[in-house]
């Protein structure tokens, strides 16, 4: 195992010489295709017939080194067991270069340009592969995707191909190996604390109208306090992040983390540019009326996640943003401790004028690049079948989650898996000695993501299948077309992309909190016309049309 705290002068050198040859080259993508003759001298170790259902074996023993993004929630053992049963199923020993978590994609992106990165590069989030293609470093996978049978029949099964070439560039080929899921997960909502709510004979809000209802009731009754006191707003570009993502939805619009500069507009059949358009004013109107009537702590915007928690367990607010794991190890755990008779509940995603929607495009997680130096391996047809079962097998995937039978999880029916006695899972029993993710490394997000509704679902509490059941009968958005840029564009659509993304952000805090009032709307919108704004999304439209007319 190799840590990469320190990079040398001469991987920045070669960074900073990768940068200036991606604006320089064309949008070739990091191989020559994908014909049996350039594959013929590349088969050492490979299966002569692995296909869909089958399990993945060397046929000799093989390394290959990936670039392991190290969770501190979990830091990487070489001890885990996870490594050691992975060779014996498989014959791959795989060789990982440790990189925090916090400069996970700075230091992926220096290891990139200097020609060091391993050949597996996972733990990529859609469009981040995208400053990588004109350099040629990273390998177009869509030309060896007929290699990986799991790859193409979860595809074919579960209808993901509109969102797969969502990924498409302008050469028309896709660089990034996406985690696929077979239904829309959801993680965020609102939490309430439903003993107060119960006190006060009010009932959990199922719209954002209702929500704003409920909170002013809860200030009548408790006008030195704020009901909604929020968090994830410090490490993110984009203040209270949560919260804006999931209000955004209702709107049926991109906000907060999932902010995109981007949106499709369905109906006029074309791109526009979404921190100008009315929905998204709408999401923005909601938020300022939150907090110009007390029902939402203006400080949600700036502290931290601890202080937004301590306000809770201190009933200074009565509301916060959730996921299942805080819902139950921080909310529910800490206030049963502090706060006598106190009960706390994660609401699925209030609805709003969109209706009962989820965005478009969430079928698909962050993924695996790879390497445009492991198509000069005589051993790339292994890889790629090895990159196939651990990532997208049925087995693959239920070996990276649970680990090994009867030794780490034992079945308790179709579907169904029970930790051994003495292992615990993000805090499933908190007096055991051991830890899944911890001890064995399993459960790891870099190698366990997407899958099956029945895989995804099995480690589910009682209250995150009660969430996700209400959330998978919702509406898929569409999803977003290609629009793939050139090189060159690409260059230029960078360099205008964060100034209007940073306006956006800055003026959304500053009317969300009245700082800036929301008459000004108009002259903000020319702010961004005095941006560029107009001229990046007809680059994006000239891109789409072009795209469609290439692949008619």
């Amino acid at each position: 195992m190799k840590n990469t705290g320190q990079l040398s002068r001469r991987q920045i050198l070669g960074a900073a010489g990768f940068l200036g040859l991606a604006a320089l080259t064309g949008c070739g993508g990091g191989g020559e295709g994908g014909d049996a003759a350039d594959l013929a001298k590349k088969q050492k170790g490979a299966m002569k017939d692995y296909r869909a259902g089958g399990r993945f074996k060397a046929a000799q023993p093989l390394t290959f080194s990936v670039l392991h993004n190290d969770n501190p929630g979990y830091p990487l053992r070489e001890g885990w067991l996870f490594w050691k049963e992975l060779t014996r199923r498989t014959g791959v020993t795989l060789d990982a270069t440790s990189v925090p978590l916090s400069d996970y994609e700075k230091k992926r992106s220096l290891l990139i340009g200097a020609g060091d990165a391993p050949l597996l590069i996972p733990k990529t989030y859609p469009g981040a592969e995208t400053a990588f293609v004109s350099s040629g470093a990273i390998l177009p996978v869509s030309e060896y995707v007929h290699l990986m049978p799991h790859f193409q029949a979860k595809v074919k099964k579960w209808r993901l191909q509109p969102e797969i070439d969502s990924l498409r560039q302008s050469d028309g080929r896709y660089y990034l190996l996406p985690g696929l899921h077979e239904k829309v997960k959801q993680s965020y909502s609102l939490a309430f604390r439903t003993d107060v709510l119960d006190r006060h004979g009010l009932t959990l809000p199922t719209t954002w109208d209702e929500v704003y209802e409920t909170f002013k009731a809860l200030k009548e009754e408790y006008p030195d306090r704020y009901p909604l006191s929020d968090r994830w707003s410090t490490n993110t570009p984009f203040p209270v992040g949560a919260l804006s993502q999931y209000l955004g939805q209702a709107y049926g619009v991109r906000a907060g983390w999932s902010y995109l500069n981007t949106g499709w507009d369905a109906e006029a059949g074309r791109f526009v540019f979404t921190g100008a358009t009315d929905a998204y004013r709408q999401v923005v109107e909601y938020l300022h009326k939150l907090v110009s009537e007390e029902l939402m702590d203006p400080e949600s915007f700036t502290q931290t996640d601890d202080e937004a928690v301590r306000k809770l367990l201190s009933e200074k607010s009565f509301a916060i943003s959730a996921n299942p794991q805080e819902l139950v190890q921080n909310y529910r755990y800490n206030l049963g401790k502090q706060v006598e008779g106190a009960t706390i509940e994660m609401i699925p995603v209030p609805i709003g004028p969109a209706g009962p929607v989820v965005m478009g495009g969430s079928r698909l997680e962050n993924g695996l690049m790879i390497s445009a130096k492991a198509l000069e391996r005589d051993d790339f047809v292994a890889l790629m079948q090895f990159v196939d079962w651990l990532w997208y097998s049925d087995a693959g995937q239920e070996f990276t989650k649970w680990g090994v039978e009867n030794t780490t999880y034992t079945r308790s029916g179709p579907g169904a898996y029970e930790l051994e006695p003495g292992i615990s899972l993000m805090g499933s029993d908190p007096d055991a000695p051991k830890d899944l993710q911890k001890d064995f490394g399993f459960y790891n997000g870099v190698f366990s993501y997407g899958g099956s509704w029945a895989l995804v679902s099995s480690s589910f509490g009682p209250d995150e299948k009660k969430f996700q059941d209400a959330m998978i009968t919702r509406e898929q958005l569409p999803v977003d077309p290609p629009h793939p840029l050139r090189a060159e564009e690409q260059e230029q659509a960078t360099l205008w992309d964060t100034p209007l993304k940073d306006h956006v952000t800055r003026n959304t805090l500053q009317f969300a909190l009245g700082k800036r009032p929301l008459s000004e709307w108009d002259d903000y919108v020319q702010e961004l016309r005095a941006k560029n704004m107009d001229r990046f999304i007809d680059l994006h439209n000239q891109a789409h049309e072009r795209f469609r007319e290439d692949n008619a």
